[in-house]
């Protein structure tokens, strides 16, 4: 049976967007007196119109009280990048050893600063746009003669080096040939 006017009027939406003052303010008493679990529950104890994965990460992110926010120092930074090296976009790891700062936080800070400072200090000053469009096969002869130049720099650990054409000959004919190719 197909659902009435009536019926669909009756549904509540959630509410979205931006959370406004009382309705934190509300979270956190529901949360103080049921505690941060079932957020389903808490959503709905609450009185607030949310969802509660939205209740969740607005507990989680901005309103829990030992959370830092905002003017991360230099040497956070400098962890910042250093656990990012090592471990990689694995944002709740890197939290963890920077006490009271959020995995949401560290990874839009990341995202809005961190990476763009990075990459500019990665340019080279002398590269210009001329330089920057090179054709293929001039990164490939630049590639062949530095690979030539550590092959022959007299250090003894040169490489195998062999005939890519030879390698790939398939008009060989014996127990290997490929009977389509004769």
């Amino acid at each position: 049976m197909a659902p009435t006017k009536n019926d669909e009027t009756a549904k509540k939406t959630n509410n979205r967007g931006a959370w406004t003052a009382e309705e934190d303010q509300k979270l956190a008493q529901c949360i103080e007196i049921h505690g941060a679990k079932r957020w389903k529950t808490v959503a709905i104890k609450s009185g607030l119109n949310r969802c509660g994965k939205s209740c969740r990460l607005r507990w989680l992110n901005y309103l829990r009280p030992n959370i830092k926010r905002g003017n991360i120092s230099v040497e956070e930074e400098d962890l910042i990048i250093r656990l990012h090296k090592l471990l990689g976009n694995r944002w709740s790891l890197i939290a963890k050893r920077l006490p009271g700062r959020t995995d949401n936080e560290i990874k839009n800070y990341w995202n809005t600063c961190l990476c763009k400072k990075l990459n500019r200090t990665k340019v080279k000053p002398e590269t210009s746009t001329a330089q920057a469009t090179h054709t293929t096969r001039s990164t490939e002869e630049r590639a062949a003669v530095e690979n030539k130049e550590r092959i022959d720099d007299g250090s003894g650990d040169s490489e195998v080096n062999f005939d890519v054409n030879e390698f790939f000959n398939f008009s060989i004919e014996g127990p290997f040939a490929l009977d389509w190719m004769i």
